[in-house]
């Protein structure tokens, strides 16, 4: 087990494990995490040892988003992290092998935005899907307005984006979201088949499986990651903004002005 700053990194038989190691902030997303995790993502292309890539979390969450806590979260969180987050969005789908996800506790704001973007999510009795960002004055951004309606329609990805309302791991299956169920203590051992099974097949035609799908059903990401870079860098400026991280970071509720 290698490691990568916040990352854990490992290679076992075609598997390249990417576990978001920051456990005492819920895997919370650095920018130095941010783009660790897209920089292996873009090196695993073409990589004849590596099959299948599984993202994880350590602890008890998969990722609660953007790390934005400290009193000068405003000041910190510009237009780099959208970046950061749409460099691991393109990293994701354009990569010749399967991703797999694997959900146990919080998935929020780009940390859903990250598992969802990947091709087959394995989550636990415990994940939570939660398109967090309308509650701390933002919009979605990770892809997530294209990708969350592509799989489960416009009328529940308003609900998501716009009520910021949790899924639960039974609520996300049913509607489409996530492909495979677990109870917490089995998430390792189905990950595990689905990764061996993976990486025991044939990666040409995986590679060209992906490439198809996503070509039919994510015509509209690369328009959603620039109108959502665009939409987030204006919000970026607004007081309802630095109110909403405030209220975070006070664990208050933020009151909201349309400034």
């Amino acid at each position: 087990m290698a490691s990568d700053k916040d990352l854990q990194v490992r290679l076992d038989d075609g598997a390249l494990w990417l576990t978001m190691d920051r456990p005492d902030v819920l895997n919370a997303m650095s920018p130095t995490m941010a783009g660790d995790l897209a920089r292996l993502l873009e090196e695993a292309v073409g990589r004849e040892d590596v099959r299948v890539v599984v993202l994880a979390g350590a602890g008890a969450a998969f990722s609660a988003g953007a790390d934005i806590s400290g009193a000068d979260a405003h000041e910190r969180f510009d237009v780099r992290a959208m970046d950061a987050a749409n460099r691991i969005i393109r990293a994701v789908v354009a990569l010749d092998k399967p991703v797999v996800a694997a959900v146990g506790g919080i998935a929020a704001g780009v940390g859903c935005s990250v598992a969802l973007a990947s091709d087959l999510v394995v989550a636990a009795d415990s994940a939570t899907f939660l398109l967090a960002f309308a509650r701390i004055g933002f919009m979605p951004d990770g892809g997530a307005s294209a990708s969350v309606a592509a799989s489960i329609g416009r009328a529940r990805a308003m609900r998501m984006g716009l009520l910021a309302e949790p899924l639960s791991a039974q609520e996300a299956y049913d509607a489409g979201l996530v492909t495979h169920l677990a109870t917490d203590e089995d998430l390792p051992a189905v990950v595990e088949r689905i990764v061996r099974r993976l990486a025991a097949g044939p990666p040409l035609a995986l590679a060209a499986t992906k490439r198809a799908i996503n070509a039919a059903t994510l015509t509209q990401l690369e328009p959603a990651l620039e109108r959502e870079r665009t939409g987030q860098s204006l919000l970026m400026r607004t007081a309802d903004a630095a109110e909403g991280m405030r209220a975070f970071g006070e664990g208050r509720r933020p009151v909201f002005r349309g400034e």
